[in-house]
């Protein structure tokens, strides 16, 4: 079997995670990546290869952890410049926080599942972390 190819990224409030070979995965690795974020109550985004949990960790606990579920990857870190969103979210759970601080598992949601005025705002932001 393949290793997974993990790219780590921290974020202010969570962190991501990009899948370099996941369409060179099997089955049973996919479905070990997928438990793995379901769990921690993450969003995997099978379009842009990437999961998201909104977890703050760094990237030494996220290697001992996948490493204890004996998922066999490689992990590698991409550093992060900081976004500077000043408009802020004016509705659900994360109102009154600026763009650039909400968590990329929500960003994600919201790309999927919001078509409300800031829906350019929030596509912009996912685009400044390569999400």
């Amino acid at each position: 079997m393949k290793k997974i190819e993990l790219v780590f990224t921290e974020h202010l409030n969570s962190f991501s995670v990009f899948v370099k070979n996941l369409e060179q995965l099997s089955v049973v690795q996919i479905q070990e990546l997928q438990k793995f974020v379901l769990v921690r109550h993450g969003y995997f985004d099978f379009n842009s290869f990437t999961f998201s949990i909104q977890k703050r960790i760094t990237i030494t606990e996220f290697k001992k952890l996948i490493s204890s579920l004996n998922i066999d990857a490689i992990v590698t870190q991409k550093e992060v410049l900081q976004t500077t969103s000043s408009k802020q979210v004016n509705f659900g759970k994360y109102k009154g926080m600026l763009y650039s601080e909400v968590p990329d598992s929500y960003l994600l949601w919201l790309k999927k599942n919001y078509n409300g005025e800031d829906r350019a705002i929030i596509v912009s932001e996912l685009k400044k972390r390569k999400l």
